[in-house]
């Protein structure tokens, strides 16, 4: 039994701000230990379960953020940028037997602690097939295309709720509850360790590879900030702009689907000027 942990960072543990998950802050440095504990929690926990094999993907912004150091010495990561899938890459080998999500979040315009998909602030909102979508949902749907279910969430408890949308066997784990988009009320390292572990070797249990599953055709929309963010998107083939400042395109798979949201969040946040967005 093989497992692969999608591993972001702002659904943490301790992650309530900004600062807390840029690379190279200082509060980026103090949060990274908390970051690794959850992911570790996790694998412990799968392999109590009886998994054979662990292996996560970094899936935060540079994807340079877990300390390898710290982690069980059966899992390997990989680490860094840049990558077929993105945040679930490793699922199209055709050996993963089950999926977590760790560290996820809501999505953008949504309810929630960092709560975005994909750029931190200039995307207001994304949709598949109209339904609002995080990147838990979008990630969600491409798994399923190689038959892997995903068996754990953890973030705040609005990620968890957001995840009964699609993933609603998964086990799930708040490490925090939202009061706002910068503040949590927040459980302590030690504890947010204990339950994870726990809901990841009952997790294992639903880890059962599937007959392959695509629900597209797949139309994605995103709405950004600024008017300009949605002409930039226009580049991409087959992205057209349908309002001020809303973009969409469709996909017959997932997969084509996620590739081409990659290339247009890549492209709008070239577009972005530092003062003016």
């Amino acid at each position: 039994m093989k497992i692969l942990i999608s591993a972001d960072m702002e659904g943490a543990t301790g992650v309530t701000w900004p600062g807390d998950v840029l690379p190279g802050a200082p509060q980026w440095e103090r949060c990274r230990p908390m970051f690794t504990s959850d992911v570790n929690a996790a694998v412990l926990g799968f392999y109590d379960g009886g998994a054979d094999e662990v292996l996560i993907n970094e899936a935060h912004w540079s994807m340079r953020n877990l300390l390898l150091e710290q982690l069980d010495d059966r899992a390997q990561m990989i680490t860094g940028r840049h990558k077929t899938l993105s945040m679930v890459e490793g699922v199209q080998h055709g050996d993963v037997d089950g999926i977590a999500f760790v560290g996820y979040h809501a999505g953008a315009g949504m309810e929630g602690v960092l709560a975005h998909t994909y750029l931190p602030n200039s995307v207001t909102g994304v949709w598949l097939n109209d339904v609002r979508a995080s990147e838990g949902l979008l990630n969600a749907h491409v798994v399923a295309e190689y038959g892997v279910p995903v068996v754990l969430v953890t973030g705040d408890d609005l990620a968890c709720e957001d995840a009964l949308g699609y993933a609603p066997e998964a086990r799930k784990v708040a490490v925090k509850d939202h009061v706002s988009r910068y503040a949590a009320v927040c459980r302590t390292p030690a504890r947010t360790a204990a339950d994870i572990r726990a809901a990841a070797k009952e997790a294992t249990a639903l880890a059962v590879r599937h007959e392959p599953v695509s629900r597209g055709p797949f139309t994605i929309a995103l709405e950004f900030d600024a008017e300009h963010l949605a002409l930039a998107a226009t580049v991409v083939p087959g992205v057209d702009q349908v309002g001020e400042r809303k973009v969409a395109y469709t996909e017959g798979t997932m997969y084509d689907g996620i590739r081409t949201f990659k290339a247009v969040t890549t492209i709008v946040s070239a577009a972005v000027e530092e003062q003016y967005g």
